[in-house]
């Protein structure tokens, strides 16, 4: 584990980065299944602050492993052995999603009575980071010129890892409790900073994280396909269920086609090209993903949320429904515009013409909602979102881009 050659040709994703992204699939649908209830059921708030919380420990996780297998990942049997561990974690951590999402929806208020159920998700997340410990271990010992480093993420892991245990299992004042959600949540953001000073001090391959980003992006996606088929399932009738009532249909063509427009979004920005030029911006890249990968896991939670409504298992109003789908679309690509801007470091108004017409898009099927319009309707115009700027990059954007990384490339 002496540290791969950031510059190596050909490095794509292995069959165990993809093996162990299968479990990540487990947890990002669990906590969109537990938000879309918990919205549907009228606490927003507590969804959301429980959809945020369990995303962001999800990412966090996630990002650890995948940009040090890009840097020192050998794939010998050790190597398996401890990424089986982790994925043992990421199975635990899941399986804690539901009491936590279930203890944060039941709590009247989170004082000195209450108590926040995180015990299986921590243990979960401890099993991940104490496999991610010993494989620091490893390359510190194998890899003399990353020996500092190594030494540095195990130290600042073990800390942070204490911090979540105590959170966990000793039941904290209120304040106390929130105090050490941000302590510990910002520590998890800054590690890389206090181990490595910035983005270079591993060897990670540019065009293998941004390949191993655009496969996480997938997953969440795939929530989006999840929701579409959860919103649709009850829209059936008749005995053999092909009886397709108008908001079926409507569910189904605005779900895929969400999905498939926020997919050919993310797709369009050649991510690897731009880290290859931008390396010290690999963080910016990687922790900037946290919001994004939020943005799509929430929209096919909205999705879901939608379905309920139509089913009328819902408590909600048509407008919340609008909005738990339109608010995380446009989360999603308002990121998407930002990390493309802040990482080539270009502004373009094209660009904000764009994003602006994409939020009006949005705007209009919230005041449609509100002005009683059916939520199928809604949804179809929820689903031009990302199309905006499909048709804006095919017919003037790629030249743009292209531009960009011309002057990229030549500075």
């Amino acid at each position: 584990m002496t540290g791969r050659d950031p510059a190596e040709r050909g490095r794509v994703s292995t069959p165990l980065e993809l093996l162990f992204d299968l479990t990540f699939v487990v947890a990002v649908g669990t906590a969109a299944a537990q938000f879309a209830e918990m919205v549907a059921e009228g606490h927003t708030a507590r969804a959301v602050a429980a959809f945020v919380l369990a995303m962001f420990a999800i990412s966090v996780a996630w990002i650890s492993f995948s940009w040090f297998a890009s840097a020192f990942g050998t794939d010998d049997w050790l190597y398996r052995a401890l990424t089986m561990v982790q994925m043992i974690g990421v199975v635990i951590f899941a399986l804690g999603l539901p009491a936590m999402f279930h203890s944060l929806g039941a709590l009247d208020s989170l004082d000195g009575d209450g108590h926040l159920e995180l015990r299986a998700m921590v243990i979960g997340y401890v099993v991940m980071r104490i496999a991610m410990v010993l494989q620091w271990w490893r390359a510190a010992r194998e890899s003399p010129s990353f020996h500092r480093v190594g030494m540095a993420n195990i130290r600042w892991t073990v800390i942070a890892q204490a911090g979540w245990i105590v959170v966990a299992f000793v039941r904290l004042p209120v304040a106390a409790l929130l105090a050490a959600f941000v302590v510990l949540a910002a520590l998890e953001l800054v590690l890389p900073v206090l181990t490595q000073g910035d983005a270079g001090g591993t060897p990670w391959h540019p065009h293998h994280v941004a390949e191993r980003y655009g496969l996480f992006a997938i997953i969440t996606l795939g929530e989006g396909v999840v929701g579409t088929v959860a919103s649709s399932g009850e829209l059936l009738g008749g005995a053999d269920g092909t009886a397709w009532t108008a908001n079926a249909v409507a569910v189904v063509v605005a779900g895929v086609g969400l999905t498939f427009g926020m997919w050919w979004v993310y797709f369009a920005t050649p991510f690897g090209d731009i880290l290859v030029h931008r390396r010290r911006r690999g963080y910016l890249f990687g922790y900037g993903h946290i919001l994004l990968f939020i943005g799509i896991a929430g929209a096919g939670a909205g999705l879901h949320v939608a379905g309920l409504q139509l089913e009328h298992h819902a408590k909600i109003g048509e407008v919340a429904v609008v909005l738990a789908l339109a608010l995380p679309v446009g989360l999603y690509l308002l990121m998407v515009y930002l990390l493309h801007t802040l990482l080539l470091s270009a502004a373009d108004r094209f660009h904000l013409l764009l994003i602006s017409l994409t939020l009006a898009v949005l705007a209009v099927a919230v005041l449609l909602a509100l002005a009683g319009v059916p939520v199928a309707v809604c949804l179809l115009v929820v689903m031009l979102a990302p199309f905006v700027t499909v048709i804006g990059y095919e017919t003037v954007g790629h030249r743009h881009q292209a531009r960009m990384l011309a002057d990229l490339e030549a500075g």
